[in-house]
């Protein structure tokens, strides 16, 4: 079979005891997940098994909001986690070619530590890291030493320059700075060191980093903001961009869109990556996955419920409904996340749903596309995506952990090698080469190159 074909990338969205809200009470459920290595070095090593690019864990600064109701916190396990970076610095030690995406926030974290921990990370796993580049919708000011919460168009500004800067100390050594020069006493090019001396509107940081330029020139970057400062972000800056849409129509729209914008930064199409969630629920029969569906479903408590529609439903008394109720229209003044507000919204009056099967829906996957059937039919949903302009990759968000990864590799990966629409075998050893991304140039040589040929004009 050719390999010429344009193939999909394949990512594991891991969310400890899996995706669905009641995901530790199921009877395969690793109930312990979030803080097991055991179970994550698992589940890595069975991406790798099925040749996924990557492996991804959502993060934030926060302590857990909804601590803030007793009766929520004793029934969700998502209270606590590994810190992305630590946890894949050491699963990258047992692993040879999966890619790492560790989420970190903008808003909260300082530009210079953070280009220094990514550093490390990309050596450490020899070319295999990524960042997920957020701007934190929470508003947990109260855990920083700063004056309350930034406002949404802030954020997204103060996004841009954080991430130009990380660049820029990423760029702070040449590829060949270090000599290492046993024998003449030279370890290291003074020349090829470059200081940042940035003052921006935000940050004040001189540089250089205190480590070499990482393996793949930068860790990959990935995006996950919808809003129209989010896709504007994306297309400047990300190689990846993880989305939610619904329907095949939104996911058309929002790839052409982002793709749309790229030009304008002096972009090729290819350089970034459009890569929605989808929740697969399998069975071996359409019925069997519907019971399987079902049986999930059944294992949402009422107080869960009701504070999953509390959350949507900020600052609007839902007392005098009952679960099979219309659903109202969802409140549209938020600092929070803009764009996953609009598809939870569309959701809503796009299906006319009741309270019941609005909380029943994001149970799931948070507004991401679920999908429930055979093997074939997941396949089948994801090559139409693929092959009609609304994806190029997939991020796979298993219902439960660890099982439902497993089920995927072992029964979905295989009918995408059989259309050759997945690889067999890795391409290459760092995660950029296995995404078709290349290598940055460092920008502060691309720069004196310029100079050059500006002055020999």
């Amino acid at each position: 079979m050719s390999t010429s074909k344009r193939q999909m990338r394949l990512g594991a969205f891991i969310m400890a005891t899996g995706h669905h809200i009641a995901a530790w009470r199921h009877p395969k459920a690793q109930a312990d997940a979030g803080l097991n290595i055991d179970h994550y070095r698992e589940l890595a090593q069975t991406a790798e098994r099925g040749k996924f690019d990557l492996v991804f864990v959502a993060d934030s600064p926060a302590g857990w909001d909804r601590a803030k109701d007793p009766e929520t916190l004793r029934r969700t396990a998502q209270g606590a986690h590994f810190e992305p970076l630590t946890l894949w610095a050491a699963l990258s030690q047992v692993t040879k070619h999966i890619g790492f995406v560790a989420t970190a926030s903008t808003t909260y974290e300082d530009p210079y530590l953070l280009a220094r921990r990514f550093a490390s990370l990309d050596y450490i796993s020899k070319g295999r890291a990524a960042w997920n580049v957020v701007t934190t919708g929470a508003d947990v000011s109260k855990n920083f030493s700063i004056a309350g919460h930034p406002a949404h168009a802030d954020r997204y500004e103060r996004a841009e320059e954080f991430v130009d800067l990380v660049k820029g100390l990423w760029d702070s050594y040449e590829d060949d700075a270090f000599i290492r020069d046993k024998e003449s006493g030279v370890y290291l090019d003074p020349d090829k060191v470059h200081l940042v001396d940035h003052k921006g509107k935000f940050f004040s940081v001189a540089g250089p980093l205190n480590v070499g330029r990482p393996v793949q020139g930068y860790p990959v970057i990935v995006q996950a903001g919808a809003s129209e400062p989010g896709r504007e972000l994306a297309a400047r800056t990300a190689e990846m961009i993880f989305t939610a849409s619904q329907t095949l129509e939104d996911g058309q729209e929002f790839y052409s869109d982002v793709k749309g914008r790229l030009a304008r930064y002096g972009r090729l199409p290819d350089e970034l990556l459009i890569s929605p969630g989808i929740f697969p629920v399998l069975g071996g029969t359409e019925a069997e996955a519907k019971a399987n569906y079902d049986h999930i479903q059944s294992l949402v408590h009422p107080s869960i419920a009701w504070n999953i529609l509390a959350r949507h439903y900020k600052g609007i008394d839902l007392s005098g409904y009952s679960l099979d109720d219309p659903a109202p229209p969802l409140p549209d003044n938020t600092e929070l996340n803009k764009s996953r507000l609009k598809l939870v919204s569309d959701l809503v009056s796009r299906n006319n749903l009741t309270l019941r099967q609005f909380y029943l829906a994001v149970a799931t996957a948070r507004g991401h596309r679920t999908v429930v059937g055979t093997p074939e039919q997941i396949a089948d949903a994801m090559q139409s995506w693929f092959e009609n302009g609304a994806a190029d990759a997939f991020n796979i968000m298993p219902p439960i952990l660890p099982t439902a990864l497993t089920d995927f590799v072992d029964q979905v990966v295989p009918i995408l090698r059989k259309r050759g629409l997945f690889r067999h075998e890795y391409e290459g050893t760092t995660l950029r080469e296995n995404l078709g991304l290349r290598r940055p140039p460092n920008g502060f040589v691309v720069q004196v190159g310029q100079q050059q040929v500006q002055t020999a004009v």
